[in-house]
């Protein structure tokens, strides 16, 4: 029983060496964004277009929605007049999270800047959350709690899953299927000849 328990070992490792050099490179980086894009691009795309303003000009000022959305206790001070509120420093974090629901999940998608983009989507995705819990006191089942039993909660558990793909290409990278690969190869052959 000894011999037939290590030979089945030595098989299973062997065979989970080869699936690993082969595919380490760019499977996991790709599954990584892949993953992303199939569960997140689209919900921030649609977040984000909430946040436009009106017309052409509408990327550059944001509507009342993406005031009440993003510093909902300081749209609320205002007596839900945007106009009481400076640019500096309220429109600006506005715009700056408006901004960054189209431009980190095409970064993180596309595999360019992958790491910064993803932790800056990570660091979002964090203040986010703390946002939803202070300024718009989503009730507690809605926020769930770690180990509880309950992978339906809507803040805890799902988005730990969103944070851990992205987590990953932070850590690891996007793989070599990403334009942060090709870019790196064009600007080493460069650095040859220079």
């Amino acid at each position: 029983m000894g011999f037939l328990a290590a030979w089945l070992y030595r098989v299973h490792t062997s065979v989970a060496l080869v699936v690993q050099r082969a595919t380490m490179t760019w499977l996991p980086g790709l599954a990584a964004r892949l993953v992303f894009a199939s569960v997140l691009l689209v919900y921030f795309y649609k977040s984000g277009l909430t946040k436009l303003g009106d017309g052409v000009l509408g990327i550059f000022m944001p509507s009342d929605g993406a005031y009440a959305q993003i510093l909902p206790q300081i749209y609320e001070a205002s007596g839900y007049d945007v106009s009481q509120l400076p640019f500096l420093p309220y429109g600006a974090i506005v715009l700056a999270g408006t901004w960054a629901e189209f431009i980190l999940p095409t970064m993180i998608v596309l595999g360019l800047f992958t790491r910064i983009s993803s932790l800056g989507m990570i660091i979002f995705i964090a203040v986010m959350t703390y946002v939803d819990i202070t300024g718009h006191h989503v009730e507690a089942a809605t926020i769930g709690a770690f180990f509880d039993g309950n992978p339906s909660s809507l803040m805890a558990d799902q988005r730990l899953l969103w944070i851990f793909p992205l987590l990953f290409l932070v850590l690891q990278g996007p793989g070599k299927l990403s334009l942060d690969t090709l870019l790196g190869g064009r600007m080493r052959r460069r650095e040859l000849y220079y």
